[in-house]
C-alpha cells in the first residue's frame, strides 16, 4: 500500500488515500518517488480544462528510484535514479515519423488505463497524465522512464520532467532565441522561471519578465530577467519603451489567457515571434484583424511540452545544471508533502510563488 493524492471526480477536492499497486508487468517499471512538482496542468485536470479519465492519481512532473522492472525492460534496473516522462512518443504515428515527437497522437493513451486500486473499496484508479507522480510509489510504462544523468540532485530532478523541458524548449526549439535578441516572458511561475533561465542561457540581451504580482520581481531577476513589468493595460507599451519603441524579438506566454496572449503578441516587434506555452480553456478566444496580421508580419505559434524530445534534451539540460548555467533549486519556492497540494493549487490561482515541490 502507498499513499497518493486522488482526484475522485472533476471539480472535487483531492483526497489523500491509500492505494494498492500491482507488481510491474511486461514493459513496466515500479518507481519510488523522491519528489513531484505541482504544475498548472494538474490544476487544469482538477477543474476540467484538460480532461482525463477519473478517478485518477495526478502528478506528471517527477523523479525517483527504480524499485522493480517487468519483463523486457533493459534500459533501467532497480536502484537507478530516473526522471518521469509523462508524454512518451509511440514512434509510429504521423507526428513521430516527422520527428515531431511532442505532438505524438498516442502519447496520452496510458491515461485511460487502470493502473491501481483504492485500498478502501477496490475502486479503479487511472494514472492521470500517464505517470501518477502524486504518490509515494507508482507503476508506469517503461517508455515513461528516463535514466537520470549523473551529477543531478534526485529531488530537484523532478522539475526536469515538465517545467524545465517546457521552458527551455520554448526558447531553444520553438522561438529559437538567438544571442543578442530581446525576450519577454509572461508569467513567472515554474515554467516562466525556467523560460527566463533558458533565455539567459541563449544569450538574450534584454529579458523582460511580466507578472501580475510585484512580489515576484526578485524571483524573476534571479532567474535572469533584466527588467520587470507588473502586468496592466499598458504592458505592451511599457515593453516597447524598454526596447527603443520597437518591441521584443520574442515573447513567450506562459499563462494561457486570451488577454495575455494578445498582449504578448502586441509586445513583439514587427516581424517578431510569439510562442504560447500556457494552456487556456476553450472560452479564451483571441482575435486579430486581417490587416494587422499582414502589417506586423509577426509569427504566433503554439508550443507543446517545449517542442522537446525528452530523451535527447535531458542530457543537454543535465550539462547546463552541472555547469551551473541552470539552477533547478531556484525554481522551487515551497517544499511540501502530499497533503499540501490543495494549498499549492490555491497559491497558484492567487499567483503566488514559483514551483511547489512535493518531497517524499
Amino acid at each position: 500500500m502507498v499513499r497518493a493524492a486522488v482526484l475522485p471526480a472533476v471539480g472535487a477536492p483531492l483526497e489523500i488515500a491509500e492505494i494498492d499497486l500491482p507488481d510491474p508487468g511486461p514493459g513496466q517499471v515500479r518507481i519510488r518517488l523522491a519528489a513531484a512538482g505541482v504544475c498548472h496542468s494538474d490544476l487544469s485536470l482538477t477543474n476540467g480544462t484538460m480532461r482525463v479519465p477519473v478517478p485518477a492519481v495526478l502528478g506528471h512532473e517527477g523523479a525517483g528510484t527504480v524499485v522493480a522492472v517487468g519483463e523486457g525492460v533493459t534500459h533501467v534496473s532497480p536502484g537507478d535514479p530516473v526522471v518521469l516522462n509523462w508524454a512518451p512518443s509511440c514512434g509510429t504515428c504521423h507526428a513521430c515519423t516527422l520527428g515531431e515527437v511532442w505532438l505524438c497522437a498516442n502519447a496520452l493513451n496510458g491515461a485511460a488505463d487502470v493502473y491501481a486500486h483504492r485500498t478502501s473499496d477496490g475502486g479503479d484508479l487511472h494514472p492521470g497524465l500517464n505517470v501518477a507522480a502524486f504518490a509515494e510509489e507508482t507503476v508506469v510504462s517503461a517508455a515513461c522512464v528516463l535514466p537520470l544523468p549523473d551529477g543531478i540532485p534526485l529531488t530537484d530532478a523532478a522539475l526536469l520532467g515538465c517545467a524545465v523541458l517546457t521552458g527551455y524548449g520554448a526558447v531553444h526549439h520553438s522561438a529559437r532565441v538567438r544571442e543578442g535578441e530581446t525576450v519577454a516572458v509572461f508569467g513567472v511561475g515554474g515554467v516562466g522561471l525556467s523560460t527566463l533561465q533558458a533565455a539567459r542561457i541563449a544569450g538574450a540581451a534584454k529579458i523582460v519578465a511580466v507578472d501580475l504580482s510585484p512580489e515576484k520581481e526578485e524571483l524573476a531577476r534571479a532567474a535572469g530577467a533584466t527588467d520587470y513589468v507588473v502586468a496592466s493595460d499598458n504592458t505592451a507599451r511599457e515593453i516597447r519603451a524598454l526596447t527603443g519603441k520597437q518591441g521584443v524579438d520574442v515573447a513567450v506566454e506562459c499563462v494561457g489567457r486570451a488577454v495575455t496572449i494578445r498582449t504578448a503578441w502586441e509586445s513583439t516587434r514587427r516581424g517578431g515571434r510569439t510562442t504560447v506555452v500556457g494552456i487556456g480553456g476553450k472560452d479564451q478566444q483571441v482575435t486579430f484583424n486581417a490587416l494587422e496580421l499582414f502589417h506586423w508580419g509577426r509569427t504566433l505559434s503554439g508550443c507543446v511540452y517545449g517542442n522537446s524530445d525528452p530523451a535527447k534534451d535531458l542530457p543537454v539540460l543535465a550539462e547546463h545544471v552541472r555547469a551551473g548555467r541552470l539552477d533547478l533549486g531556484a525554481l522551487v519556492t515551497e517544499r511540501i508533502q502530499l497533503d499540501g497540494i490543495p494549498a499549492a493549487f490555491e497559491n497558484m490561482l492567487a499567483g503566488k510563488g514559483g514551483r511547489a515541490l512535493v518531497v517524499f
